[in-house]
């Protein structure tokens, strides 16, 4: 049986719309400026991101996505602290999410909503 990690991603409305259209199975690509993806480690820090951000730029709505992924693919990435301890993020390569999408155990699940 192989051990699952638990992470959380907050999204806007048009990452969610990509996650949508790949069946909830995968994150979309990131964009040329994108060279991180970044999921975090705790529901409190992505919905502050939901909350606080994405609520406030492009279709000023904010969801918070729940998945879990092979925890012996995370091994090789170091948890990373952006700030007071609740701040944890795993820094993802924009090249490897291809590989972290098929790491992926089960559907990215919508677990909150925040408009502004």
């Amino acid at each position: 049986m192989t051990d699952m990690t638990i992470l959380y991603r907050p999204v806007g409305q048009e990452e969610l719309e990509l996650i949508k259209a790949g069946g909830y199975r995968e994150f979309p690509p990131r964009l040329p400026e994108q060279q991180i993806f970044y999921p975090v480690l705790n529901q409190e820090y992505a919905t502050q991101i939901a909350r606080d951000w994405n609520t406030r730029s492009g279709k000023r709505r904010g969801y918070v996505t729940r998945f879990e992924v092979k925890t012996d693919f995370l091994a090789r990435y170091e948890v990373q602290t952006v700030g007071g301890s609740m701040h944890q993020e795993y820094w993802i390569p924009a090249e490897d999410l291809p590989e972290f999408n098929l790491n992926l155990v089960g559907l990215i699940e919508v677990i909150a909503e925040y408009h502004g």
